[in-house]
């Protein structure tokens, strides 16, 4: 699943390659339920030392857009369609498609260094045989309580400016789809899988490891933010749950994500969800992610493998 281009080994630095033409970058923003938020991720992508070129938030319907805003130094669109992670980002994707040399994925509750656009775009532009770079998330509240606003932005002042040079690379299977950027050459027909529903649970690995065909999938430790980790917005415990079973199983019946990288994590989900049953963390509903867990094993075992089964949960 090698390009045709050479590769550049893991941690090597990127000086060997001179400066292109500025590339046109897109940012979609699939927001739910987070009108304030997704408004302040606007007024902070205008403290970027690169602007985007366009900035696309994808709703359900208009009431989840945060209010309008005049002064940001770039444009905004919004497009409207299906409710959940996967048909928001494809009805962004066919916004920007044929307009844009580089599509950023942005979660509306991160928080990218300002360098970071600035970082992502030369990335692009010197290494030509990756496809896909994702940023190093440097606090990632999804792994705990979650972090406030005025938390993360603490965080990101305190990060220091890099030149792409320092950066050291690491090669992915997929990419984290909390920040993500892709080029947008290599996108074609592909899109992410609506089948996977809601939350998704897995559709960023999904869409950005079958993109391995066709180039490199890359970290790169310096292009930096926080992930805030909001618990609002995100679906039920239960629904959740069945999904952390459901569509690994799915995703590796289906061939894009090897199977050594999604079965341990579904037993690790299964394990940490039966282990803090007994005493929850108050952020997390594990009784009911675990409710979702055995839901979805004894549909595996009745051979039923549908992973928008959780819209009726």
């Amino acid at each position: 699943m090698a390009s045709d281009t050479p590769k550049v080994p893991d941690n090597k630095s990127f000086n060997d390659i001179g400066r292109g033409l500025v590339m046109r970058l897109a940012v979609i923003i699939a927001t739910l339920g987070r009108r304030e938020i997704a408004g302040r991720l606007l007024e902070e992508l205008a403290q970027q030392d690169r602007l985007p070129d366009l900035v696309v938030l994808s709703v359900p319907d208009p009431s989840h857009l945060p209010d309008p805003n005049p002064s940001l130094p770039f444009p905004v669109d919004h497009v409207i369609g299906p409710r959940g992670s996967s048909a928001q980002r494809n009805a962004g994707i066919e916004h920007v498609l044929g307009h844009c040399d580089i599509v950023t994925f942005l979660d509306d509750d991160f928080i990218p260094a300002r360098d970071y656009l600035d970082l992502v775009e030369e990335a692009f532009r010197k290494m030509t045989n990756w496809v896909v770079v994702m940023g190093h998330v440097v606090e990632d509240g999804a792994r705990n309580e979650g972090l406030s606003w005025d938390q993360g932005m603490a965080i990101v002042n305190q990060l220091s400016r890099h030149l792409l040079e320092e950066g050291r690379v690491k090669r992915h299977v997929g990419a984290y789809g909390c920040n993500m950027s892709i080029r947008a050459s290599a996108i074609g027909t592909l899109r992410f899988d609506e089948r996977l529903v809601l939350y998704g649970w897995q559709e960023d690995i999904d869409f950005t490891s079958q993109l391995r065909m066709r180039g490199d999938v890359v970290g790169v430790d310096i292009i930096r933010g926080v992930h805030l980790g909001i618990k609002a917005g995100r679906v039920s415990g239960t629904r959740f749950g069945y999904s952390q079973v459901i569509n690994p199983v799915y995703l590796v019946r289906k061939g894009t994500v090897p199977a050594r990288f999604l079965l341990p994590l579904m037993l690790r989900n299964l394990a940490a969800n039966l282990l803090h049953s007994i005493r929850p963390e108050p952020y997390i509903d594990r009784r009911g992610r675990l409710r979702g867990n055995l839901l979805a094993l004894t549909h595996l075992l009745r051979g039923r493998i549908e992973p928008e089964y959780v819209i009726h949960l």
